[in-house]
């Protein structure tokens, strides 16, 4: 799964959750993901940008609201 703006580092993913800008994520071919609550993992950046990060993060009606690791 991705996460929707690409965000180039798990830094930068996380900068962007603690000021409160929406994240969502997406599994290419078949778009976003449901609403509920779940622990998922994503990676990025974006292909075809070889990933450099991975991260485990927690979602609420498919939007990131904290990256557990």
């Amino acid at each position: 799964m991705y996460v929707d703006p690409n965000c180039k580092t798990k830094k930068e993913l996380k900068e962007r959750i603690a000021s409160g800008k929406p994240v969502c994520v997406f599994q290419p071919g078949l778009g976003t993901v449901p609403a509920g609550e779940a622990d998922i993992s994503v990676e990025g950046p974006h292909y075809p940008k070889p990933h450099s990060w991975y991260a485990r993060v927690h979602i609420s009606n498919g939007n990131v609201t904290k990256v557990l690791s």
